[in-house]
């Protein structure tokens, strides 16, 4: 058991310090610049994923320490603000491979003018996400992409285009997963080794932070006050953040 938590443990932390040495070079200020311009321009930065990569919607949209122009979009969105029915979502994994739900997602979107669209995904292959970026992308929008660039080389598109999340985005930034997310593996005596160790929540939450971090700064460094979020369970949080809500009217949105 030791020894799996010490192999755990490096295989994240060294992704994670590469990630941070990228940073460090300016390997996101493209991400960075996109962001902080559409904040600028009164835009609201539009985060989408679907399966685990939810997680990364979830860094970037509506928390403590994040920047408050920011929509969370997701497959739910179409049962939960689309009107259609709870069964749409019985097979997660089949919807978010279906290209055809692209249309009703982008008509729910409510994009601005200056809107950023932030998608992860770590395959970068499945039908709604290819789909819901090239809707972005012919809207005129800006598209970043946070994928594994090392597992999306090696698996089949399944968008009718042929594309892959990576071949349309503005700026791509690699999460460093392995093909599989699994990290290591345990030896099976009957279906030979198993794959464990995922790492692509936890090095795309890290890309999140660093971008709203790196933006905030340069916001800040321009003059400017970053519209942050404060938790909303401390003294005064719920004033601060619905003050700062209300320039965006109804287009921040967030579901539980």
């Amino acid at each position: 058991m030791a020894e799996l938590i010490r192999q755990m443990t490096e295989q994240t932390t060294t992704r994670l310090e590469r990630i941070a040495a990228l940073a460090e070079q300016g390997g996101l200020d493209a991400a960075v610049e996109l962001v902080v311009e559409s904040v600028v321009d009164g835009g609201v930065l539009q985060a989408f994923g679907t399966g685990h990569s939810q997680a990364f919607a979830m860094e970037i949209a509506g928390r403590a320490g994040g920047l408050i122009p920011t929509a969370r979009v997701a497959l739910s969105d179409l049962v939960v603000v689309g009107g259609q029915p709870a069964s749409v979502l019985h097979d997660g994994s089949s919807l978010e491979r279906d290209p055809a739900v692209v249309d009703a997602l982008w008509a729910l979107t409510d994009a601005g003018p200056a809107d950023v669209f932030l998608i992860a995904s770590n395959s970068g292959v499945n039908g709604s996400v290819v789909g819901y970026a090239l809707a972005a992308k012919e809207h005129g929008h800006p598209v970043i992409a946070v994928t594994s660039l090392d597992h999306t080389a090696r698996v089949t598109p399944k968008h009718p285009s042929g594309k892959r999340l990576s071949e349309i985005a503005d700026v791509v930034i690699d999460n460093l997963a392995p093909y599989g997310d699994a990290t290591l593996s345990l030896e099976g005596d009957i279906a030979g080794d198993i794959p464990v160790g995922a790492v692509s929540s936890m090095t795309a939450a890290f890309i999140a932070q660093l971008i709203t971090i790196l933006a905030a700064e340069r916001l800040a460094a321009s003059g400017a006050t970053p519209p942050v979020y404060l938790s909303a369970n401390i003294p005064g949080g719920d004033e601060h953040n619905h003050r700062l809500e209300s320039r965006y009217g109804d287009r921040l949105r967030r579901h539980a």
